[in-house]
């Protein structure tokens, strides 16, 4: 139960919520919260976006970035706002959704929620870098299929705004490493897009990118042919870049 002091310092009509996206070659996690809970008198367990009402003394940028720090124990992480969401019917998906409300004493009334959504890699050479908390972990984007409230519709909403961005911000780079290989670029844009991408096609038109710039350096120590390594020029693409790639 939330104290009162701590209540008369909430906007009770605003929230954030985070959709912190976790690269790995292979899939895309997304970071969720396990919310326990008494329901109908039996234990219930689900799933919850990171999240909660903005406080009267911090703006949406400070009050993402606190959420996702105490709910998660992600620090320094950058967030991009994307969508405001004031239906006045979301919060009330489930009844126990409201019984979990009353019982942290969150006022029972519309609240516009602003979503901010982050892709970050979290490949095994990072992972000591990600200290989360007990109760916060990293799911297969394509395996969840029900959270709390509307946050699955709020998940779904920024997966798309990824793949538009994917396709418009050279993101992709800073998710690879300094130096990377055109299949691992390819598996990448798969894994984020979620659909197949055709070898022959992915290659043309990356050749017609000028700040993919090859490396005269190649795979060392692997069972197939070695593949040429490639880096992202930044200078070069902001003098070329176009509308989308």
């Amino acid at each position: 139960m939330l104290g009162s002091n701590v209540l008369e310092n909430l906007n009770p009509h605003v929230s954030v919520d985070c959709v912190v996206f976790g690269f790995e070659f292979g899939k895309l996690d997304v970071l969720l919260i396990e919310r326990n809970m008494q329901f109908e008198g039996k234990e219930f367990k689900d799933l919850k976006l990171p999240g909660d009402l903005v406080r009267k003394d911090e703006d949406l940028d400070t009050a993402a970035s606190r959420v996702l720090r105490e709910l998660t124990g992600l620090e320094n992480i950058y967030l991009k706002q994307y969508q405001a969401i004031g239906s006045p019917g979301r919060l009330k998906r489930q009844p126990r959704d409201m019984e979990w409300l009353r019982s942290i004493g969150h006022p029972e009334e519309i609240v516009v929620t602003v979503s901010y959504y982050s892709l970050i890699n979290i490949d095994q050479d990072k992972a000591a870098k990600f200290i989360l908390q007990s109760n916060a972990r990293w799911y297969d984007v394509s395996e969840v299929t029900e959270l709390a409230f509307d946050h699955l519709t709020i998940l779904q909403q920024a997966l798309q705004v990824l793949r538009t961005d994917l396709n418009l911000k050279p993101i992709a780079y800073e998710l690879l490493p300094p130096k990377f290989t055109l299949g691992q670029l390819q598996q990448l844009y798969e894994v984020i897009l979620g659909i197949k991408l055709d070898k022959r096609n992915f290659r043309k038109k990356v050749a017609g990118m000028p700040f993919i710039v090859p490396i005269n350096e190649k795979q060392v120590d692997v069972s197939h042919k070695p593949a040429r390594f490639f880096s992202f020029n930044r200078k070069i693409y902001m003098k070329t870049k176009k509308d989308s790639f």
